[in-house]
Order: C-alpha cells, then structure tokens, then sequence
C-alpha cells in the first residue's frame, strides 16, 4: 500500500504538503493540489484513519469488549452499536474476551477472569478511544468493569446495581408477561411455566411477568403449574412429563432450547402441538423456525440493545463527566406469532 512519503516523491513535494491537502488544511495551489490527489487516486493510496485520530483530540472512536462474539445475541448488539456509529461519524475498535469457549457457565459467577477484564480496558485506553461499550454474553450484574474509570462505560446485556455506569438490558418482565397474556387471550387458564435456573435473573423476572398476567386477567396462581428447568433441552422434557399430570393446556418455556424438550415430550405422547396443546418459548432463536410447527416465542431487542448502548455512549461522551446521570434502561421485547398456539375449547380448562 503507497504511503504518503511516496505520494510526496511522484508528485515532487514535500510531505507536509501532501499531508495537508489529504487533512484539508490550506496553503497548497490548486495545480500542486490537483497534480498530488492525481497521484494519490493513481497509486491507490488510502489514509490510516487511526493514525489521523490519534492526533486529534476528538477522535471519534470507541471500544467495543465483548464476553464473546459466538454467543447469540452478541453478533446483533455489535451490529446495532455499528449503524448508530456509522449514522453519527464514529467509529470503534474491538476486543473480545472469548470468556464463554474458554469456561463456558461458569466464568459467570467466577471472578478468576477479572484480569483478563482489565487488561482489554486498559488495552483499549492505549488505543484512544472515547469511550468504552462492554457487551455481556449472560445478562447479569456485573463485578468485573473497573472502578473510576476515567473513560465513559456502558454496558449491554449486563448490569450493574450501584449505577456506576449506564446498562441497556432487556425487559423479561414485559416479555413474559406478553407471551402469558396471548395465551390467555387463546382461551387459556391452565398454563404450565418450565422455568430457567432458580438464581438466574431472567427466571426471577420471567416469572413475576407470567403472575402478573395471570392477576390482571383474574386467574389464581397455580404453584403446581410451575416446573424448575436449567436452561437445557432435557430439562425441558422432563419438566413437561410432570405439566402434563397437572392437566394443563399450554406450556411457556422461559427459553427456546427447554421448548424443544416440550416439544420432545409431547410428540411422544401423541398429542399435536398447536391443536391440542400450545407451546410457547423465550428468545427467538434459529432453531424456533426448524420446529414443527414453528415456535411462537419472545424476540429480543438485541439489535435496539447495541443502538441505544452507543447513543448513551456517544452522548456522554460530549457532556462532562459531572453531568452524566448513569441508570439501567430496559428495551421492550416483542412476541412473535407463529403456529405453536392454538384455541384452547377444553372442558379441564378451570383452576
């Protein structure tokens, strides 16, 4: 690739020359301008838009440390942080931590990698960013992000209790009781929940937002309709086996993976998902279309996650630090309809 040391020999000026038309400064005729951009179109010459930031004061960058691009719901909070800072001039810079392939669940209640946490801070200090976004693959509350750090930080998909920094979460709550509502409004009374892990906060959450839904509708919370998963396809199964002694007519999966372990189950006792029996899921994954029928399930904003994560970002970054008021935004989810609810008309549909 030519380098401006180049462009300044072929076209018989100083680098400094060159340097200043590139960056737009004055001083250069027109014919010396003409004759070096010639140049620079000739020899495809494209300018270190890092290098040009970094002496600049405003540079117009920010990091993006993500827990780790294979997860789910990273790659879409990535791609909503990369239209909001194209749409406002920004651009970013990327570390990943890659902590799920190195200790998969585990590392969530660890803090063996905290180090490994500040160094990709400190590594991207280096590198002159404005600010820092730090995008969780499990939406939890968060230990690891340093203390008084001296760049603006907001957090996606995690959270942290102590307002020290701006998060951008889901809202479970809204999500589940959307889905229990739609049931409800299905015909149904008698809806079975297969829970994720009891400690999770996505299981606390979800829950409150099915009992919500059953109050504002006049339906008496059933403690029996209420099974305890793991998050995993054979808790699903198993759960399912013990919803279908309680009679009921409709299982919400607190995600898409334990629905399949409905599905697992009830295919294997011959009932038809979405006529006799409606299944609904959380999380809106691929697999929910390769389902037969196809999941009805919860979407979740990712996409809206990573615009509103950097539009916080980008906005703190042009105000002082003393007036930043730092707090936890909740994006509303969306129920996706497909085919795996149906009418309940049946006569053990009573509390």
């Amino acid at each position: 690739m030519a380098t401006i040391k180049e462009i300044a020999k072929q076209s018989g000026v100083s680098i400094a020359t060159v340097s200043n038309i590139i960056n737009g400064k004055p001083g250069a005729g027109e014919e010396t301008k003409k004759r070096v951009l010639e140049t620079i179109k000739k020899l495809n010459y494209t300018p270190n838009a890092i290098a040009q930031n970094l002496k600049q004061k405003n540079n117009k960058t920010i990091g993006i440390i993500t827990e780790d691009l294979t997860v789910f719901n990273t790659g879409d909070i990535v791609d909503g942080i990369n239209e909001y800072c194209d749409d406002h001039g920004y651009q970013f810079v990327m570390g990943n931590l890659r902590l799920y392939k190195k200790y998969h669940e585990r590392f969530y209640d660890s803090d063996k990698y905290y180090d490994r946490v500040l160094d990709e801070f400190k590594m991207m200090q280096s590198k002159q960013v404005e600010g820092i976004i730090y995008v969780g693959c499990h939406c939890r509350k968060l230990k690891c992000i340093p203390s008084n750090y001296s760049l603006p930080i907001v957090t996606a998909y995690s959270y942290d209790d102590n307002k020290e920094f701006s998060s951008v979460i889901f809202n479970d709550e809204q999500g589940s009781y959307d889905a229990t509502c739609r049931l409800i409004e299905r015909g149904h009374k008698n809806i079975g929940v297969i829970c994720g892990l009891q400690n999770s906060i996505h299981t606390q959450e979800r829950l409150l937002g099915y009992q919500r839904a059953l109050y504002d509708n006049k339906i008496l919370f059933n403690p029996r309709f209420i099974q305890q998963g793991d998050w995993q396809r054979e808790s699903g199964y198993e759960a399912s086996k013990e919803l279908m002694k309680q009679n009921v007519t409709a299982i919400f999966a607190m995600n898409d993976v334990m629905a399949g372990g409905a599905y697992d189950f009830i295919n294997e006792i011959g009932l038809k998902i979405g006529k006799e029996i409606a299944v609904v899921g959380f999380d809106n994954r691929e697999i929910c279309k390769a389902y037969n029928p196809s999941l009805s399930t919860v979407a979740l904003p990712l996409f809206e996650i990573g615009k509103q994560s950097a539009k916080l970002l980008i906005d703190m970054i042009a105000q002082p630090v003393e007036n930043i008021k730092h707090e936890i935004y909740k994006m509303d989810c969306k129920f996706i309809d497909r085919k795996s609810i149906c009418e309940n008309t049946s006569s053990i549909n009573e509390v």
